[in-house]
């Protein structure tokens, strides 16, 4: 079996698309300014094998950063509610749909794996523009990807 990147990308980026907070969603990590409003960014991030069952096939961890970037704007004291209700509705969609519609075991929300989903919040400085940026880790797990053979 293969993994199907497209399709949890695809699966990912969905919910910020339906989501209506982001003016923009890429599917890669951005190297640029994103420009004005909300902007949202998927990309994959880790891919590692789990201890499970032991049998012939490795269930992995594939982990997705989903990035929630803005320009700094006024009221500054505006910025992280914005923010935060458009990270809300993220957390909240990858949980109501912790398979992402059959294409994950689950989403390995309290880290049993490791990483839990999390968000951290910061600040980037890119093409000499300050952006305050929220990341959310999505740690997926995708049972039976690769088969041991002796």
């Amino acid at each position: 079996m293969a993994l199907d990147i497209n399709g949890l990308l695809n699966a990912v980026v969905s919910h910020a698309m339906a989501s209506g907070h982001f003016e923009r969603v890429n599917q890669h990590e951005p190297e640029n300014a994103p420009g004005h409003g909300l902007t949202c960014a998927v990309w994959a991030n880790r891919i590692t094998a789990l201890r499970t069952s032991g049998l012939n096939t490795v269930t992995t961890l594939v982990v997705f950063n989903v990035r929630v970037m803005s320009l700094m704007f006024d009221p500054p004291d505006a910025i992280d509610p914005t923010m935060i209700a458009a990270v809300d509705a993220l957390c909240g969609a990858y949980t109501a749909d912790f398979t992402l519609n059959g294409l994950v075991r689950q989403i390995d929300l309290f880290g049993a794996h490791g990483q839990p989903l999390d968000v951290r919040a910061g600040y980037l400085q890119q093409d000499g523009t300050k952006y305050r940026v929220m990341d959310i880790t999505l740690p997926c797990i995708v049972n039976d990807l690769w088969e041991e053979t002796p």
